[in-house]
């Protein structure tokens, strides 16, 4: 089966740096348009000039006029649905936990190899987070530290919804979840949205953070 084109903006200050992404990205062949923008507020206001939205965003972190946070928050608010890449120098585990808090789908550090980048832009189009394994280390160790001095709630979550949340920590589709559960996709998107509801967790991200903390699954 042919696999979609989509559509992504690249958000940095540096037009050098855009330059390359870009030439990067032409070579993928799930790729479609490639929009830039220069900073979070360049990226807002191209984003209601558009008349599709684009898929994915690749967003900095650090950028003049409104940083990568800021654009973040408000992106998350007006289009809840659009997918974010943070692709940053910024290694620090408290701005990464705040960031997928903030509903990021995805965290890359900007030395990673194109091989990556494309594996995360796939992997945030059929399981809709991507955190590369040096991220994923920092994210583990200050939750492995933090989660001692916490009382862990109770969320009330079924013995299904638990099963399906640990298939999500094991990067499975919703179809794949419905096949080994033998339930429709549609009955798993279900549980999917009740667990969003009762944890709070903005995105599958924010969800595989949330079974971390509590240990329901141990990575």
């Amino acid at each position: 089966m042919k696999q979609q084109k989509i559509d992504i903006i690249i958000t940095d200050d540096h037009k050098l740096f855009r330059k390359g992404i870009k030439a990067i990205l032409s070579d993928f062949e799930f790729i479609n348009t490639i929009h830039e923008a220069g900073n979070g507020k360049e990226l807002i206001d191209l984003l209601g000039s558009l008349k599709k939205l684009p898929e994915i965003i690749l967003l900095d972190l650090k950028m003049p006029v409104m940083d990568g946070m800021e654009a973040a928050g408000i992106i998350k608010k007006l289009y809840p649905d659009l997918k974010i890449i943070i692709l940053t120098m910024e290694d620090d585990e408290q701005i990464i936990l705040h960031m997928i808090n903030e509903g990021v789908n995805g965290y890359l550090m900007k030395n990673a190899e194109p091989e990556e980048l494309e594996k995360a832009l796939q992997m945030l189009l059929s399981h809709e987070f991507y955190f590369a394994d040096n991220i994923s280390n920092l994210v583990l160790s200050n939750i492995h530290f933090k989660r001692k001095l916490e009382l862990k709630l109770n969320y009330n979550l079924s013995e299904k919804e638990i099963e399906v949340l640990k298939l999500i920590c094991k990067e499975f589709t919703a179809g794949e979840i419905a096949d080994k559960l033998s339930l429709s996709v549609r009955t798993i998107e279900g549980y999917k949205g009740k667990l969003l509801e009762k944890t709070g967790a903005k995105n599958m991200a924010g969800l595989v953070v949330f079974a971390i903390k509590n240990e329901i699954v141990i990575l």
